[in-house]
């Protein structure tokens, strides 16, 4: 975990909210908290860094693929018919 401050999460890493038990990619820091967001985004929350940790490579696999089975449960997303 590097960044600007040394032992925090770097904006972008996928970490683990333990207090949550909820995974979540690193977006920026708010006071002594981190905001973090769903890996298919989605609302974000505050975490206490002490209180991540970093996921393995097959954690974050794992919930990646999770992320998209769930999409595609959802269905496709339909908006307005492309320009033509």
């Amino acid at each position: 975990m590097t960044g600007a401050n040394p032992g925090l999460p770097c904006v972008g890493a996928a970490v683990l909210d333990t207090t949550r038990n909820r995974v979540g990619r690193v977006m920026g820091a708010e006071g002594p908290y981190l905001q973090l967001r769903p890996l298919g985004g989605g609302r974000p929350w505050d975490a206490v860094p002490a209180h991540l940790r970093p996921l393995t490579s097959a954690e974050l696999l794992s919930a990646l693929v999770a992320e998209a089975n769930a999409r595609s449960r959802r269905g496709p997303v339909h908006g307005p018919p492309p320009p033509t």
